[in-house]
């Protein structure tokens, strides 16, 4: 449980920071491609888009660990995306290609050693999960799994592209709305004066020193506060003169038109922005362009733009931290920063006296905390959804919903008749017998699946003889070593090389005759099921352990002895064979209702294990003496899907008619 909620809240923070400030994402991108050798703009589309995926990725993959959705894709796709990301931190680690890796964009920089530590712990977390097999508790049901995907994936995506379009709802910078440059750059730091009279010392602060009659001794200074802004500064384009007291000092109002590289700027908006300037000339207020770039990129911009504003120089940093835009816009009111805007949203219409009032509007939309007001947007309709599934999950008609579903997944349930062989035919009449079947439901096609489990000599013989898709075909056995010096042994690759489908594991003849355990079986279902072969899995009680009513608890330790283990996703590939080994050459009679008893009784204990949907999904096979004179009776039960067939497998006019019970 502390896995699952540890990876869902580091992904859905991550994601989220990451779709807030896209374009700062991009930056970090590009810093990798520029690594690379691949020169792009940051303001790319390409690189946008690549920072909106990354979040997407990221949030999406944290909502379905935090509510239980798609439980074993999720975590395959956790452990996948953990696994290279730790790769990649490793690789950042040792050879140190970015000054940042960007994991949570700008809201939180790590350093790269604390990178590479916090994705090793997640990536064992999410290597705990798999082993584990997780299976929690759901939040919201599969019937509405599909609306908080869908929903998720909207907001996130929705977000990424208005913050690119815009302005980042949540600013990360340091050069937030409210933010006081000067101070910024200074911090906050704290003199004390050490003073001493008649042998005694004492430290005073800047606002309460001592009269004469006391003698300097020291002083020191202690930082209670860190410069937040270490690298800002301005000066003139041949970086003459240093423009920074000069801009930050001015009392009134200052526009910078932050252009970090005036070569790749958006010019769409420039007579918006030429519009600004004349309003500031008209008014008295100061405007400057602010670049990177050399002079004759700026002289370029002016002729592309007709821009007669003035320009200043400073780092391309700086530049992208002050706006995430290109152009974007900030006004200053006494160095402090009280406006905002990217070039697709400039102020218009300005009026005499509309500053005071954009700096009142931008400052109280700030104070308003966008990042709680966006989590609300999400989280709020979120749990209204998950209010409303509850209610349903609770509710009669849920439950007429789910009674529904399962009498459907019923239907689906495949039907099956296997014929196992067994030691029995020489290579040519087997191919003959096999020929002879393939023909016989070639002209009259069977209403369900059929197979024909041989002899090992047979198989790849009798695969030429079968038509794909009418009969299917299987081992009587395998190994349970994947390969090595086991004299006459059969590995599952070997099966599975014949051009077979399934094989039989666990038959009563195997389980009497050669000792086999449920540990044993174990094995073999794994690697069958590794090499892409169906099972079908035999189960039954004998004759001392019916007559002693331990039937049932025979069973169910045959069915945990070797299938427990699996996840939901390899049950799938189980096929189970009940076998009534007391009722087969003992002269006893197994009833077409002791039969369905059982059956049922097999589907409840998957249910418990596995969940209802695997249990309605599995199909049970009847593995007593079927015949064509009974399989009607018996395949009409409700937990009977088919038949494993010994005997009249070896005639096809009986086999045939066994299939033909289904129609």
């Amino acid at each position: 449980m502390v896995a699952r909620w540890v990876l869902a809240v580091v992904f859905l923070f991550s994601g989220f920071v990451k779709a807030a400030d896209p374009a700062g994402m991009a930056i970090k991108l590009n810093a990798y491609l520029r690594y690379w050798g691949v020169s792009l703009p940051d303001e790319s589309l390409w690189l946008l888009g690549g920072a909106v995926l990354i979040a997407t990725w990221e949030f999406v993959l944290g909502v379905y660990l935090l509510l239980g959705i798609r439980r074993r894709f999720t975590v395959r796709c956790t452990l996948v995306f953990m696994l290279v990301m730790t790769l990649i931190t490793a690789w950042i680690y040792a050879y140190n290609p970015v000054p940042d890796c960007g994991c949570f964009g700008e809201a939180l920089k790590l350093s790269h050693g604390a990178t590479l530590a916090k994705n090793v712990v997640l990536l064992l977390l999410a290597v705990f999960l798999q082993h584990r097999r997780w299976s929690p508790r759901r939040f919201i049901s599969r019937r509405h799994q599909w609306v908080v995907s869908m929903y998720s994936l909207c907001y996130i995506v929705v977000l990424g592209i208005y913050a690119a379009h815009k302005l980042p709802p949540i600013d990360f910078t340091p050069y937030k709305l409210g933010v006081h440059i000067p101070t910024a750059m200074q911090g906050e730091m704290r003199t004390t004066f050490v003073y001493e009279r008649a042998g005694e010392q004492r430290e005073f602060d800047e606002a309460s020193l001592p009269d004469e009659s006391w003698t300097f001794v020291d002083a020191y200074t202690e930082v209670l506060k860190a410069p937040v802004l270490v690298d800002f500064s301005l000066s003139t384009l041949d970086q003459a003169e240093d423009m920074t007291e000069e801009v930050l000092a001015d009392s009134g109002y200052t526009f910078l038109l932050t252009l970090p590289y005036a070569e790749t700027a958006d010019d769409g908006n420039t007579d918006r922005i030429n519009d600004i300037y004349d309003y500031c000339q008209d008014t008295g207020c100061k405007f400057y362009g602010l670049t990177a770039s050399s002079r004759e990129a700026v002289e370029n911009w002016k002729d592309r733009t007709g821009a007669v504003y003035p320009f200043l120089c400073s780092s391309d940093e700086t530049i992208k931290a002050m706006v995430r835009a290109t152009p974007g816009l900030m006004l200053l009111h006494g160095g402090r920063i009280v406006g905002k805007w990217s070039h697709n949203a400039l102020p218009e219409n300005l009026e005499p006296g509309a500053l005071a009032r954009l700096e009142r509007e931008q400052l109280s939309a700030a104070g308003m905390s966008s990042g709680m007001r966006l989590l609300l947007y999400y989280w709020v309709p979120l749990l209204l959804v998950l209010l409303l599934d509850g209610l349903w999950v609770g509710s009669k008609y849920y439950k007429r919903y789910t009674i529904k579903k399962h009498l459907n997944q019923k239907v689906m349930r495949k039907k099956i008749v296997a014929g196992n062989w067994k030691m029995n035919l020489n290579l040519q009449e087997g191919v003959a017998l096999a020929k002879e079947l393939n023909a016989a439901l070639t002209a009259d096609k069977p209403n369900c699946d059929v197979v024909i489990c041989t002899p090992f000599i047979h198989l790849a013989s009798v695969a030429g003889e079968l038509t794909e898709g009418l009969v299917g075909l299987g081992a009587e056995n395998c190994a349970d070593k994947a390969s090595g010096a086991y004299t006459g042994e059969v590995s599952a690759a070997m099966v599975k090389s014949t051009g077979a489908q399934y094989v039989i594991l666990g038959h009563s003849e195997r389980r009497a005759y050669y000792g086999e355990t449920e540990e044993i079986l174990k094995e073999k279902i794994n690697l069958a099921l590794a090499n892409g072969l169906k099972v079908i899995f035999c189960i039954g009680e004998v004759l001392e352990e019916r007559e002693s009513g331990k039937q049932n608890e025979v069973v169910k330790a045959q069915l945990e002895g070797s299938l427990f283990d699996l996840s939901v996703e390899e049950f799938s590939n189980i096929i189970l064979a009940y076998e009534p080994v007391w009722a087969i050459g003992t002269g006893k009679t197994a009833t077409a209702e002791q039969a369905e008893e059982m059956h049922a009784f097999i589907r409840g204990v998957i249910a418990d294990k596995f969940g209802a949907e695997a249990a309605e999904n599995v199909s049970i096979l009847y593995g007593g003496s079927c015949k064509p004179g009974n399989a009607k009776e018996i395949f009409s039960k409700e937990n009977v899907d088919g038949g494993l067939i010994g005997g009249a497998a070896l005639k096809v006019a009986d086999f045939k008619g066994i299939i033909d019970a289904w129609k």
